[in-house]
């Protein structure tokens, strides 16, 4: 459980009713993201309040009429999705950088400039986001924000959400190291053994990710690769 002093309030209002939890903000973070964590671990005091300030617990006719259980996890998630979550400047500032990171590394790992087939590199994107005065909420999941964020670089950078389809050739003497590598990190669209025991693939993969995958096939082939971008 998160201490008294990390945990944050989040609080929903029904009607004239109100109730709160305390949370540890990252783990409440993380759940808003979309991610499976264990709600009932990450509270200060697994309770439901009224005023959690004053230490006033909710009646539990309460919980029943509103939520339909007395169930704390169940209400807990409910409070934290549907409510609002009080952080302090700090909180709110580090919540705020984590999601835009992984914001960048979802562009980086998705997007490619349409005119050269390539990705854009960290700094390009995260200098259109500035331009581009890019809002990010620490209250929304990365994934519901990363359309509205292309959305707003395309205007400054150009930008395509696609992925790409290469082909690859890998000498035999190089099979045993390169073939994990061209067969995981995508899509195996296709793929033939040669007689001479090198191997022949199509592998899809996510635009953003070519530098990566030829850097890693490079580096287990020892530069012995044959890659190919297909239209």
């Amino acid at each position: 459980m998160v201490s008294l002093d990390e945990a944050v309030v989040a609080r929903l209002k029904r009607g004239e009713q109100h109730f709160e939890i305390l949370i540890d903000p990252h783990a409440a973070s993380k759940i808003l993201d979309g991610e499976e964590v264990d709600i009932l671990a990450n509270l200060a005091i697994d309770t439901i309040f009224k005023d959690a300030h004053k230490g006033t617990h909710a009646a539990e006719e309460s919980l029943v009429k509103v939520f339909g259980t007395k169930d704390i996890a169940t209400i807990a998630k409910e409070i934290l999705v549907k409510g609002e979550m009080q952080l302090t400047t700090d909180q709110r500032r580090e919540m705020v950088e984590k999601k835009r990171k992984r914001i960048v590394d979802i562009i980086m790992r998705n997007a490619m400039d349409p005119q050269t087939k390539l990705p854009h590199p960290r700094p390009r994107i995260e200098r259109a986001m500035e331009e581009a005065k890019v809002h990010i909420d620490p209250f929304k999941s990365v994934d519901q924000q990363v359309k509205l964020v292309v959305d707003a670089l395309r205007p400054i950078i150009p930008l395509s959400i696609e992925q790409v389809r290469i082909s690859v050739k890998i000498p035999a003497q190089f099979v045993g190291k390169a073939y994990g590598v061209a067969r995981n990190y995508g899509v195996l669209e296709r793929e033939d053994w040669q007689s001479d025991g090198s191997w022949l693939g199509i592998v899809r993969i996510p635009a953003g990710m070519q530098i990566d995958f030829y850097e890693k096939l490079n580096e287990v082939t020892k530069g012995n690769i044959d890659t190919r971008l297909l239209k």
